[in-house]
């Protein structure tokens, strides 16, 4: 799941899988149903206790693993190096001059 909607569409799944109401899975979650719709509608983002209570309400538990794909930030910097490297070796071409319009005369 990626994008914005994440939150929602996974709080929709539990709650289908469930076979619970929103008013069911909201009491047993401990919160508002008004609160589970924003955030089943995506009007709202839900915390990660948020999830986990709505999870844990369901029957299922919220695991929060690190993305493998994610940036590692050693690497990053070694990339960004070779790049800067790489530019610095680039042949030096002057740039031309600029040339600024004139401002108009103001008419009275």
């Amino acid at each position: 799941m990626s994008g914005e909607r994440a939150a929602s569409r996974l709080i929709g799944e539990m709650r289908l899988r469930s076979g619970l109401s929103q008013a069911e899975l909201a009491r047993a979650a401990g919160m508002p149903r008004s609160v589970l719709n924003a955030y089943e509608r995506g009007r709202r983002d839900p915390g990660v206790q948020a999830l986990a209570r709505i999870a844990a309400a369901t029957g299922m538990r919220l695991v929060v693993e690190e993305d493998p794909t994610a940036l590692d930030p050693a690497r990053a910097g070694r990339i960004l190096a070779q790049v800067l490297e790489l530019a610095e070796a680039l042949p030096h071409r002057s740039r031309r001059r600029l040339a600024y319009p004139t401002p108009l005369a103001r008419t009275r």
